[in-house]
């Protein structure tokens, strides 16, 4: 199983997850949950945006394991920001997982251009999160000015936030504010994905540097970077519709990477960003119909 990170209002999340966002692939959604539940996953990662809640509930489902086994994360779309509409998007999400909580809840972006909606969005979280309808509640994409300005304005500090984060993006000063604040920062595209979409930064799995190390310890690429995730005690959340990849990259449990290793994947970072930039994020950038 996977190892556990607590949270800063106690909940134990784990540190390896399964994601879900491909939309082509939603079909597959539901028998890639059960495949890795039965690998031993045991957290979840989904969204409003992906439009496969449904998929991830029947994948619990047909996985039959009991529900207070496995921790189930969705997350807030930009169109239904606002305090009210908020909380409709929060039931709809439960409606559509079939589901009476979630473990943790998002909101899925910073809305810079109209941050009083995030605000309000937020709020209703920690409504949400009172009610015990979500047992933790963050954010996604934020970057210290957000969180800083989501600070001022709010009581609960958010547990996780997920980013962008793997080793040519390893966000230094967002983690230092992650730090002083107690907040978990969660990888999406720990493998490195964003950077690939792109074709302009190469590709962190064929990096000289790490496959000497996947070398070394008879190791793939990708389980060292995910290992690479877990030592700095981040939580990840590799995406595979593959059952032999979902296998592949669970197996980073039984080594340990060295210091030097360490330090060499480090000095891979290029300080840019090869996802979406928070800051040009609005309502309209992804017009996403969401299913009711």
């Amino acid at each position: 199983m996977s190892p556990l990170i607590t949270l800063n209002n106690g909940t134990k999340m784990p540190t390896l997850g399964l994601g879900v966002l491909d939309r082509p692939a939603r079909e597959l959604t539901a028998s890639a949950v059960a495949a890795a539940i039965g690998v031993g996953y045991r957290l979840i990662d989904t969204a409003a945006s992906y439009l496969n809640e449904r998929e991830v509930g029947e994948g619990l489902k047909r996985s039959g394991i009991d529900r207070s086994e496995v921790f189930v994360t969705t997350k807030l779309w930009l169109s239904q920001y606002g305090y009210e509409r908020a909380l409709y998007g929060f039931d709809a999400s439960l409606r559509r997982l079939g589901l009476e909580y979630v473990n943790l809840y998002l909101l899925h972006w910073p809305l810079p251009s109209d941050f009083e909606a995030t605000i309000a969005s937020y709020k209703a979280a920690e409504r949400v999160l009172a009610e015990g309808r979500a047992r933790a509640i963050g954010v996604s994409n934020f970057g210290p000015r957000h969180l800083r300005s989501l600070m001022e304005q709010t009581e609960i500090v958010p547990a996780v936030n997920q980013v962008e984060l793997h080793p040519f993006f390893i966000q230094s000063e967002l983690r230092e504010t992650h730090q002083k604040l107690g907040i978990v920062a969660q990888a999406w595209s720990p493998l490195g994905n964003s950077v690939r979409r792109t074709g302009t930064a190469g590709d962190p799995l064929t990096h000289p540097s790490i496959v000497q190390i996947a070398a070394k310890h008879d190791k793939t690429p990708a389980q060292v970077v995910l290992r690479w995730h877990v030592q700095h005690g981040w939580s990840a959340i590799p995406k595979s519709f593959r059952t032999e990849r979902i296998v592949e990259n669970f197996h980073i449990f039984d080594f340990i990477l060295g210091g030097s290793d360490m330090a060499a994947i480090d000095a891979l970072d290029t300080g840019n960003r090869f996802g979406p930039d928070p800051e040009a994020m609005h309502a309209g950038a992804l017009s996403i119909s969401l299913d009711d």
